[in-house]
């Protein structure tokens, strides 16, 4: 009965959460749940005090996203099988999510019509209906050009696909679920050992922007992010990575430096 429940058990539970190895997040998450549940009991005065009032949660820290780098890219996008019909599909799609930062949602809803190539950017609608102007890299406009020329145009395309850019084998609508089969794949093909999903290529876009000193406010402008908050994020990572340089080649920090 909850009345019979005090800190201590409480306590102890948290420690078997612990032993399960279950994630500070996930025991976060727990704790807020049980803290609701003993607030609730004491409004209603089914209790005469929250035993839980005292319980502290598990610092989850802020999770950085996984980055891939330039060469890691350029490599993955070396393994997709060029030979196979929708090979320079899927090439066309990560240049794009990489040279663009896109959600896969606005990947997958891209339509021909928003491409304005000779402007240099491509029109997103991201969360909320929104527009934003894009500029797309010279890579991403040679593979899309090479995809519809070379696949696109020989597809039995269904009219209501007609004007969106990204379709599979059947002339339909490419979706979300085989977007991410298609990155799982190549990172499986190229052996590579980060957990990555088609938002890996929009957290590169991002932070190898602002390691190559791009204004934050324009980063925010081109990832759709309603606050700058959120595109800090990118920073932190910058200053991870920042750090790591110092690391490995700042004289002071190597271990294995010429002794004269």
């Amino acid at each position: 009965m909850p009345e019979h429940i005090d800190l201590k058990h409480l306590e102890d539970f948290i420690y078997e959460l612990n032993t399960v190895l279950l994630s500070p997040r996930s025991q976060a998450r727990i704790i807020s749940g049980i803290k609701a549940f003993f607030n609730f009991l004491t409004i209603e005065d089914d209790l005469e005090s929250n035993p839980a009032y005292l319980l502290e949660s598990p610092k989850t820290g802020q999770k950085l996203p996984e980055v891939l780098s330039v060469e890691e890219i350029d490599f993955l996008i070396s393994k997709i099988d060029l030979s196979k019909p929708e090979g320079h599909r899927n090439k066309a799609i990560i240049e794009t999510l990489y040279s663009c930062g896109l959600r896969v949602s606005e990947l997958v809803n891209l339509k021909i019509s928003d491409l304005h190539f000779k402007e240099g950017f491509i029109m997103v609608t991201g969360k909320g209906s929104k527009q934003r102007i894009i500029p797309v890299g010279e890579k991403a406009i040679s593979e899309i050009n090479f995809y519809k020329e070379h696949y696109r145009n020989r597809l039995d395309i269904e009219p209501e696909f007609s004007d969106i850019l990204f379709l599979n084998r059947r002339g339909k609508q490419i979706t979300r679920v085989m977007i991410f089969t298609i990155v799982k794949k190549l990172a499986q093909i190229a052996e590579l050992k980060k957990n990555i999903s088609p938002h890996t290529f929009r957290h590169s876009f991002a932070t190898h922007l602002v390691e190559g000193g791009a204004d934050l406010r324009a980063v925010q402008e081109m990832l759709g992010h309603e606050s700058i908050i959120t595109t800090e994020i990118y920073t932190h990572i910058s200053r991870e990575f920042l750090r790591q340089v110092v690391k490995e080649y700042h004289p002071r920090n190597k271990r294995n430096r010429e002794k004269f």
